[in-house]
Formats: structure tokens, C-alpha cells, sequence
């Protein structure tokens, strides 16, 4: 087998005959980039770059790439992410570019280029990188550290840490962060590491790689952040028509608990009623949640909710007839639950999950526009792209911040065919979901782009704000007596909460 090596092959594709422009936020990040190989500055070699989906992410690096080369600032490309189906859209954006991305796997051999070799990049998966991380490293220090530091095969290169936010760092359990681990090693030598994201922050609050930590003074405490070095914020790419804006739907009510009695069936008042929207315990607003996502409960508010998103979606298709719609449940039993209501309804469903050998397959043919409905668990999250996705009902327990804008954000993409058929802001997509105060709270802020605060190593994980809102905002008030309520919010600057007929 030949070795692949890392550069990039002569621009033999379509880039000549069809040029692409950048958008302004992808010069600004080859700007960016030039600045760092020029000043050589002390961490400058990481580079976060925090942009929505249908930024252009993936476009915007490669093209940043090729200009560099160009200029002979950087010879080599490696790019990690963390799917290898994502190597694959990785690899056919090369394509558009003339440039040729070759997927490494444990059979190929790594040797720097040899005289007459075609030269070209590689993309491998974070787990390949931290499974072979010993065997990459051996063939790679050798013979890629002989020019001195930042060369590979006798020249600069740029690694890409795709998701970035996935390398996480932790100082107390190393071993636990393998991924993280295996990156940094093989990239230490880099001239640049570019971390791309759409969600630049972690559940955890732990630092991740392709990332510079900076210290602020905040009243008499030291407070360590990390801020993207270029936002591209949804709300910018809603404004320029690249993406489309999301409407919230909230389903609110009032979730009913039975209280036991020494085993005996529950009678006439054995039973506690709390509001969903306006649940300040935690331990309540959690179950709360768990049962508000239930077809079965006596509060009936996933059943609504799932009707009124059927409901959206056929309004939508009136003037988007090939739309669709996506449903995040909790498990497969709840998923097939779900499934079962909208086949009732005489809707085409495709249930997916990770244990489904024909994933892949239903993605594809969902995708194609073979279904109207896409019930999902864990399948549906970054990297997963259906322009023609336009409702999403959400309903799982998951309430973590970055689970829930990774889902939503699945339903801003626009399809090429209709950006000549729609005016500026497109039309909006629609999520819906119960009032969780949580979901709330990340709704209202869904498209700004904010300083990710990093846990102190004092502080115990659970203090980390599981329980509290984003940027310190209070739950809304509980509807009063009108249980069946939804409360509204639209972008793309989401003002506040706008209350319509559903």
C-alpha cells in the first residue's frame, strides 16, 4: 500500500473551473490565522472558532487552508472529528476545492512523502487517534520532527479538531479523557490548531482542546473562561438569510404526583400538583420533566405537544411541501411510542437509534425525503444535516445545554433550491417542547454566543449549576389555572414571550 502523507494534492478538482468566494466570516478567519503563524505568539497556536450550523465551518477551514498553502505558510493538513461519517462530508468539501483528504485507517502505514509521491491530507476519527495513539505517535515523531518543531515530511501544518468541544480536558482524571489526551500529543508539534464548534461549551464545565484559557478578575475571585477567538453567531447568519430562525413552542400544564400512603391505593387527595414552567426545586422540576414527556400521563402534555407539532408541519408544507419533522425521545420504548402515534395519524415515520444496524440507511432515505417524521434518540445531534427538517419536538429528560441546541439547530439549514423562494429572514423553523424552565432558559439564548465559564478545581462538580438557569434568569412564571397553554418565543433576536393562539 502506498503511504499517505499530509499534503495537499496540486488543486486538481473543480476549484478552478468553479471558484468559491469566501463569506466575510471565513476571510476574517484567514486573516486570523495569518496573524498567528506571523506573530508566533506564546498559546497562539490555538485558534477556537465558535459558528452555527450552515456557517460554513467545514468550508471555511478548508478554504483557509488553501489560501495559506498558497501563500506558503503551511504545507500539511490533518483534521480530526469525531464520526468517521463526518470524515466523509470532510473529505467531499475537499473535493470542491480540488484538494484530496484521505481517510486514515490501523492497516495504512505512515511514512513521511516520498520523492514523486502524490501528496495529499488526512482525517481520522478522535477514536481512532486515541485507540492508536502509541502507534501514530512512533511513526510520526521520528521522521516529522527532523526540520525542527511545526514540521511533518520538512513543512508547517495546521491540524483541525472538528466539535472541538468533545477533547475534553480533565487535570484530575487524565485517564478519563482520552480523546483529549491522544489530540494534544499528536498535534503538539502543529504550527496551528484551528478547533471548530457550534457549541463551545461542555455539560461538565471542563476545558477542552484547541482552546486558550483566559483569567478575569471577577470582585475578589480569580474566574478562568474560554472564549471563542471568532463568533459567528446564529443571529448573524439569521440576518444574512444563510440560516433560518427558530419559533419556540412551549408546552406548559400541570404535572400531577401521587403520594404514597403506607402502600394503600391513592385516593381522592392523595396527589400533588406543580406547574412545569414555574418549578423552582430541582428534584420536582426533574420529575416533573420525566413525566410531562410520558403519551400516557394524566397531564397530557407530550401528547399535546406532539399534535401540535403534527399540526405545524402540515401548515408548513403548504408552502414547503418536501419539509419534515424530527422527534428526540427519551429511549427506544418511548421512541417506538411516539412512532406508533404518528403512524396512527397517517403520517411515514422512520425510527432510528444506535442499536438499529439500518441507521444509516433511514437517516439517508429521511434525508431523501422517503418520511415525514424522524423519531430518534441519539442520532440526530451535530453532524447530522436535513435542510428539509423544519419541526422539532423535543422530548427527552436530557436538559443539558449543549444536547438541546445541538438538536434544535439540526432545523435552521436552508436548502440551496429554495433560497431564490424565500425573502430575508427566511421562513422559521419550529421547535417545541415542554416548559421545562431549563429548555427555557436555553431558548432565550440559543443564538448568542457567551464566555464558557471553566470549573474550578475546588469546586465540586455538582456546584457546577446543574440546577440553575442559563445567565442566572429566573423561571417563568407558572400559567395560572390555563394548563393547556403554550408559551411562545421567536427569533431571531427573541425578544421575550409572545403569547398567540397556537
Amino acid at each position: 500500500m502506498a503511504h499517505p502523507s499530509f499534503t495537499m494534492s496540486a488543486g486538481n478538482g473543480s476549484a478552478a473551473a468553479c471558484p468559491i468566494r469566501p463569506r466575510q466570516w471565513q476571510s476574517q478567519l484567514i486573516q486570523l490565522l495569518r496573524a498567528r503563524l506571523v506573530q508566533a505568539a506564546a498559546g497562539g497556536q490555538d485558534v477556537l472558532i465558535h459558528a452555527g450550523p450552515g456557517a460554513g465551518k467545514t468550508l471555511g477551514a478548508l478554504l483557509s487552508f488553501e489560501r495559506l498553502q498558497a501563500e506558503g505558510r503551511l504545507d500539511h493538513l490533518l483534521v480530526f472529528c469525531h464520526r468517521t461519517t463526518i470524515a466523509s462530508q470532510w473529505q467531499a468539501a475537499a473535493v470542491r476545492l480540488g484538494m484530496q483528504l484521505q481517510l486514515w485507517s490501523p492497516d495504512d502505514e505512515l511514512a513521511p512523502p516520498q520523492a514523486g509521491e502524490a501528496r495529499q491530507g488526512l482525517v481520522l476519527s478522535y477514536q481512532a487517534a486515541a485507540r492508536y495513539r502509541q502507534r501514530l505517535e512512533a511513526a510520526w515523531s521520528d521522521p516529522w520532527s527532523a526540520d525542527g518543531p511545526g514540521a511533518i515530511g520538512g513543512g508547517r501544518w495546521l491540524a483541525i479538531a472538528d466539535e472541538v468541544h468533545h477533547l475534553g480536558i480533565d487535570p484530575e482524571e487524565p485517564e478519563a479523557a482520552a480523546w483529549g489526551q491522544a489530540f494534544s500529543r499528536l498535534t503538539a508539534g502543529a504550527a496551528l490548531r484551528l478547533g471548530l464548534t457550534g457549541t463551545p461549551f461542555r455539560a461538565d464545565n471542563l476545558a477542552f482542546c484547541a482552546a486558550r484559557r483566559i483569567q478575569e478578575r471577577q470582585g475578589d475571585q480569580t474566574v478562568e473562561h474560554i472564549r471563542p477567538d471568532l463568533s459567528v453567531e446564529p443571529r448573524a447568519l439569521i440576518a444574512a438569510g444563510d440560516v433560518r430562525p427558530l419559533e419556540f413552542r412551549f408546552q406548559d400544564g400541570w404535572v400531577e404526583h401521587g403520594r404514597p400512603i403506607e402502600a394503600k391505593p391513592l385516593q381522592h387527595g392523595d396527589t400533588e400538583t406543580s406547574p412545569l414552567s414555574a418549578e423552582a426545586r430541582e428534584s420536582w422540576r426533574a420529575r416533573n420533566l420525566r413525566r410531562a414527556i410520558r403519551l400516557g400521563d394524566s397531564s397530557s402534555i407530550a401528547l399535546r405537544l406532539l399534535l401540535r407539532a403534527r399540526d405545524r408541519l402540515e401548515r408548513v408544507r403548504r408552502e414547503h411541501p418536501e419539509a419534515g419533522g424530527l422527534v428526540i425521545a427519551r429511549d427506544i420504548a418511548h421512541a417506538g411510542q411516539l412512532s406508533a402515534l404518528l403512524r396512527e395519524q397517517g403520517d411515514r415515520v422512520h425510527l432510528v437509534h444506535s442499536q438499529d444496524p439500518q441507521a444509516a440507511e433511514r437517516l439517508a432515505a429521511f434525508q431523501a425525503g422517503e418520511a415525514d417524521w424522524l423519531v430518534s434518540i441519539d442520532m440526530c445531534a451535530e453532524g447530522f444535516d436535513a435542510p428539509r427538517l423544519r419541526v422539532v419536538a423535543y422530548l427527552t429528560t436530557v436538559v443539558t445545554r449543549s444536547r438541546f441546541v445541538q438538536a434544535i439547530t439540526r432545523a435552521v439549514r436552508m436548502e440551496a433550491s429554495r433560497a431564490s423562494l424565500e425573502a430575508i429572514p427566511r421562513h422559521p423553523s419550529y421547535v417545541f417542547a415542554p416548559a421545562d424552565p431549563l429548555l427555557i432558559s436555553y431558548a432565550r439564548s440559543w443564538s448568542l454566543s457567551e464566555p464558557y465559564l471553566l470549573r474550578s478545581r475546588s469546586t465540586p462538580a455538582a456546584a457546577a449549576g446543574a440546577g440553575q438557569t442559563a445567565g442566572g434568569q429566573l423561571p417563568l412564571e407558572a400559567i395560572r389555572q390555563e394548563a393547556g397553554e403554550m408559551l411562545h418565543l421567536r427569533g431571531p433576536e427573541l425578544p421575550g414571550f409572545l403569547k398567540r393562539p397556537a
